[in-house]
């Protein structure tokens, strides 16, 4: 079996976004939920947000300065290597990532000051990358 490298279609989301943890316990701040993208997820430990960075609440620990791809979609979940073919060029560049994946798609988000070179990077390796 021949394994083919996979080619997919990222653009890139507009702003910058922020990851944000809270306390397990509290309440999901309203302002978190605003805007194109937002990501909210509770476990046992935290309540972590991923929102554009004027939407972070008051009292988080926040990284602040990421910028998000989108990987256009709809994936089957029997689909394999989806990530790998985004998250294995971006190693090779040293570039550190944080990913979302929803239902139908997965999101990539990288520090702005790595924007460029993970541009280029996932360029080279024959992503289609719209609007950049």
């Amino acid at each position: 079996m021949v394994n083919t490298p996979r080619t997919l279609t990222l653009s890139l989301l507009t702003g910058r976004y922020a990851v944000a943890k809270l306390s397990a316990g509290v309440a999901i701040p309203e302002s978190a939920t605003q805007g194109e993208f937002f990501s909210v997820t509770r476990t046992a430990d935290e309540l972590s947000l991923i929102t554009a960075e004027r939407n972070v609440p008051a009292g988080a620990k926040v990284a602040e300065g990421w910028r998000v791809f989108k990987v256009h979609g709809p994936f089957e979940f029997t689909e394999v290597g989806v990530l790998a073919s985004l998250t294995e060029p971006l190693a090779r560049e040293k570039i550190a990532v944080f990913v979302v994946s929803t239902f139908d798609t997965d999101y990539l988000l990288v520090r702005e000051e790595n924007l460029h070179p993970a541009i280029t990077a996932l360029q080279r390796a024959g992503h289609h990358l719209l609007e950049i």
